[in-house]
């Protein structure tokens, strides 16, 4: 993974003012989507987005990395930090794929792994997104709003 200068909006000349660049661990689902909205907070992708494989780190952005509460995606989360490289430590957001807790072992490799994170920002289980289309009709729930509004705040530092 490198890093590479932000380029302007076409046509506009303006920088583009991403601020999170989202990585998916383990698929590209709902979860990574909603991520990405609840990240975005309605710039229309100006503020976050899902980069395509492959695609180099914008400069300037945080990476995000987002995976499930799996012990399955916080193994995929371990391999991916071990070929992390000199790029910025990355954001964790841990999206509950259940309303339980994540098993032991999950809990303790996070734990285990947090040194190599800018932070952890958990997600509480939406059940809404089982049943919906796409992210903007999530958003429509209250309980998804609230969410996005606790992982900003998380992130941010507010």
């Amino acid at each position: 993974m490198t890093a590479q200068s932000v380029t302007s909006t076409p046509g506009t000349g303006a920088p583009v003012a991403l601020r999170y660049a989202l990585m998916p661990v383990d698929g590209n689902g709902i979860a990574v989507a909603m991520v990405a909205a609840m990240l975005d907070n309605g710039a229309g992708g100006a503020r976050a987005r899902v980069l395509a494989p492959g695609e180099v780190l914008p400069y300037g952005t945080a990476p995000v990395v987002v995976t499930d509460t799996t012990l399955y995606g916080v193994r995929r989360l371990e391999e991916t930090l071990l070929r992390w490289g000199p790029l910025p430590k990355p954001w964790l957001v841990w999206m509950a794929e259940a309303p339980a807790r994540p098993v032991q072992d999950a809990r303790f490799l996070v734990r285990a792994l947090e040194g190599r994170l800018a932070g952890v920002a958990r997600v509480p289980y939406l059940p809404v997104l089982r049943a919906v289309k796409g992210p903007d009709e999530a958003l429509e729930y209250k309980d998804v709003r609230t969410a996005a509004e606790k992982l900003r705040r998380t992130m941010e530092g507010k």
